[in-house]
């Protein structure tokens, strides 16, 4: 053996011998099939592993993917001679056979894995030295646009493999705005939602990007990189709403025809129509080249325009971009006839009408559009009947349509009525409108009374409200059922309150006076009443309404006897829950409509606190107010008139009390479970809560609490939390176990302040999950167990002698009735 193997076989067994190789167990043991994993890099001259052999077997032989680097010692010593390195190589896969001493095999050959773990040895490279692309302005922000790609020969299933993209600079940078961003794990680079509304290619077409590159998923210091410059040009964008289009009505151009285009900046992209509102057909289609078409005629009177959206998307069908509005409208021609708005306009003329003056419109439509010449309308009158007393008695205006009297005044009793034709006409069609003019008589004729006094009414003043009380009549002698003949009554004098009303008879002209209020004998006993008949329809000139139009009557009201009336229905007052006894507190007034004395009574004062003047209405408190008891206290006040029929009415008395400080603190609830687990180990608190029954004021509540005794502040303290509650905290452990009443002094901080000291009981127990525990010996009320047992064995014991008496009773009576029946069956005579 040469001098350098004995060497390198001293430091294997140096190596051996210092790590524990030679020990069973993790680092040697019997030939079988084993698998290791070793990190690449590693220094040459590394022990794996020591197979033991058996008898026969002397040596080892190794064979496999060794490629010169693994070898085994003939005592069973498996190690590498050489650095690993997992981009050559991933997995060895080896085999160990156990040799006699003629080199036969006994054992194996058994397989055995290595597997080169991966080290970070190996930094990313772009796969070019320089990238371009090209992006669209208002691109869809966050859609890559160019990608840029690196790769790294390191274990991609660990972070040495792992790439992270970064953009560390961007030419020019406007205001300091990021245009571009990368996906850090794709290298898709695309826009930001800034850079999607800012590109410009007419400001800045084109722009240079840094990006880098860093493996260890760009987590350490130690990670590699690389980077890459990346020039952008930006395009301009046609992904555009085109013009709005005007489409002719009912053209009769074939369908379908083309009206615009819409054009995605890059091809492959798919078209689609979206409607912007529900129709019952949508008229439109787009082709893949983006060409839009009209499918069909359209009609501008069912609908004037179209706005709809064009969609682009990809082939996965997701959207490209924003959708483009397609605003279509529709133009006019003239392709509708005028209208009549009736069959007949019926129009009225008086008789002594003046010349020139106008009669009425007659309304035609035309469902063109409007304002424009296809809906302007002539007007001409074609023919008149009758042509009494001339024909072209009348004018209609030619483009207004209103009617005028031309020649002369009309009289009824020569011609009630005149028909006119009148041709309505655009540019292309006419239309023949009727109108019928009536003349009506004028109002020459005033309304005359049957009889111009009604007599004395009398009426007591409870008549129910809507009663009719009287009749009256007056006649016109002007053409029925006119303006100019229909009567409308008017109460002109004596009913200054507005307690009449009168209702006339469309058919007869026969007006009711009917009561629209009370009556009230105490206010107005008698009304001389004028009534006044007229007519809707104004008198001609020279015509004038005189006595024969007007009426009188005489309304007497007789006296009811009335309960009093209160001024009001209820009454109010606010006075402090402390007044003294006897001090007023609020005034009721009542009258009598007769004018009789009304005396005052208290109804409802359940506490007894108020008491009523009978006379004035005055009204004193006569015991303590409390506010805590009622804040609003409610009586009724009854008034009754003192002689009369003793009628009564009632009103409400709502009486406030204002709070004062006349409550001293208390605790919140009865605190009943407070304790301390004993032994103490150290100091602990406790908090309870305060309260009072005084009104609570805006600013809150704010207590003070402080320890009720001087003896208790060696082993007490009391520390406020806020305006209501406080700790009650221990000052050392050395406590008993048993119960502490703690008396506490609150006090409520008024400006007369008022305090209340109160008791805390607070146990120190035995706890048990962190509970107070009691045996139950302890408990007050509960037996001790030795107790309860004997109360049970004396109860059972009672139980068992009242059983003992009652069976022997039983069998005593038995025996009884047996010996009684013995003897009956003795002297009872045998039958046959």
């Amino acid at each position: 053996m040469t001098t350098q193997a004995q060497l390198h076989c001293l430091c294997l067994l140096t190596l051996y011998l210092t790590t524990g190789y030679g020990q069973e167990g993790k680092f040697s043991g019997p030939l079988k099939p084993m698998e290791f994993s070793i990190f690449e890099g590693q220094e040459p001259s590394q022990l794996i592993f020591q197979f033991k052999a058996n008898p026969p077997a002397v040596t080892f032989k190794l064979t496999g993917e060794t490629d010169g680097i693994f070898q085994i010692q003939p005592d069973g010593l498996l190690y590498h001679n050489k650095s690993l390195d997992r981009e050559t190589r991933a997995v060895h896969r080896l085999q160990v056979s156990a040799l006699d001493a003629q080199g036969n095999t006994v054992e194996g050959p058994v397989p055995v894995t290595i597997e080169v773990k991966d080290i970070n040895d190996n930094r990313p490279v772009f796969l070019q030295q320089h990238y371009e692309g090209s992006v669209r302005q208002n691109s869809r922000p966050g859609k890559p646009f160019m990608y840029v790609n690196a790769t790294d020969l390191d274990d991609p299933a660990t972070l040495n493999g792992q790439l992270i993209y970064q953009i560390l600079m961007q030419l020019p940078k406007v205001n300091n705005v990021m245009y571009f961003q990368i996906n850090n794990q794709t290298g898709g680079i695309s826009l930001t939602p800034q850079g999607s509304q800012e590109l410009d290619p007419l400001k800045n077409p084109h722009y240079k990007l840094v990006v880098s590159v860093a493996d260890m998923g760009g987590l350490t210091e130690h990670s590699f990189s690389d980077s890459v410059p990346v020039d952008i040009t930006v395009k301009e964008n046609i992904w555009k709403p085109p013009e709005p289009v005007e489409i002719e009505e009912n053209s009769t151009k074939p369908y379908p025809f083309k009206i615009t285009q819409v054009q995605w900046n890059d091809p492959g992209a798919l078209y689609s129509l979206l409607a912007k509102e529900n129709t019952p057909q949508f008229p439109f289609s787009i082709d893949q080249e983006g060409d839009i078409y009209v499918t069909q005629p359209l009609d501008r009177e069912e609908k004037n325009a179209y706005v709809f959206y064009a969609v682009a998307k990809d082939e996965q069908g997701k959207p490209l971009s924003k959708p483009l509005e397609i605003q279509v409208k529709v133009k006019d021609i003239n392709d509708n006839p005028p209208t009549c708005s009736s069959p007949v306009t019926v129009l009225e003329v008086q008789e002594n009408e003046k010349i020139g003056s106008s009669i009425g419109t007659l309304i035609a439509h035309d469902m063109d559009e409007e304002n424009t010449i296809n809906s302007v309308l002539e007007y001409r009158i074609v023919d008149q009947t009758p042509k009494v007393p001339q024909d072209g008695l009348f004018l209609v205006q030619e483009y207004s349509g209103t009617l005028q009297l031309v020649l002369q005044s009309l009289h009824k009793r020569d011609t009630p009525q005149y028909n006119l034709s009148v041709q309505v006409s655009d540019k292309d069609f006419k239309t023949l409108c009727f109108v019928q003019i009536n003349v009506i008589d004028i109002n020459d004729q005033i309304p005359i009374f049957e009889k111009s006094d009604y007599g004395n009414l009398t009426f007591p003043e409870d008549t129910a409200v809507g009663s009719v009380i009287l009749t009256i009549q007056a006649t016109d002698t002007d053409e029925p059922h006119t303006g100019s003949s229909k009567i409308l009554y008017r109460i002109t004098q004596g009913d200054s309150e507005g307690r009449l009303e009168i209702e006339t008879d469309p058919q007869t002209n026969t007006g009711y006076v009917k009561l629209k209020k009370p009556l009230d004998f105490e206010t107005v006993a008698i009304h001389n009443i004028v009534v006044q008949a007229e007519n809707p329809e104004p008198l001609v000139p020279g015509v004038q309404y005189n006595a024969s139009s007007s009426a009188t009557f005489r309304l007497t009201v007789t006296d009811v006897n009335e309960a009093p009336q209160f001024s009001q229905q209820v009454f109010e007052a606010k006075v402090s829950e402390a007044v003294a006894k006897g001090t007023k507190v609020g005034n009721t007034t009542a009258k009598d409509p007769e004018g009789l004395d009304v005396s005052y009574s208290l109804r409802g004062d359940k506490r007894g606190w108020l008491r009523i003047d009978p006379a004035t209405g005055e009204i004193f408190s006569v015991a303590q107010l409390d506010r805590e008891a009622e804040s609003l206290y409610r009586v009724q006040v009854v008034a009754t008139e003192i002689g009369g029929s003793y009628l009564s009415s009632t009103a409400q008395f709502h009486l406030t009390l204002t709070d004062v400080n006349d409550n001293p603190p208390r605790l919140v609830k009865e605190y009943t479970g407070l304790f301390f687990c004993y032994p103490l180990k150290a100091p602990g608190s406790l908090i309870f809560e305060a309260t009072d029954d005084d009104e609570l004021t805006f600013r809150g509540r704010h207590f003070t609490f402080s320890l009720g005794s001087e003896s208790l502040q060696k082993d007490w303290e009391v520390s406020k939390i806020n305006g209501t509650h406080a700790h009650l905290s221990t000052k050392h452990t050395g406590f008993e176990e048993r119960v502490y009443n703690i008396s506490i002094r609150i006090s409520d901080g008024d400006r007369q302040p008022l305090e209340g000291i109160v008791s805390l009981p607070v146990t120190f127990c035995k706890c048990v999950e962190n509970r107070c525990f009691q045996p139950a010996a302890h408990m007050p009320g509960i037996p001790p167990v030795g107790m309860a047992v004997g109360i049970l064995l004396a109860t059972l014991l009672v139980i068992g002698i009242i059983l003992a008496v009652v069976f022997f009773r039983m069998k005593r009576d038995k025996g009884q009735h047996n010996a009684e029946g013995a003897q009956a069956s003795e002297v009872k005579p045998l039958r046959n």
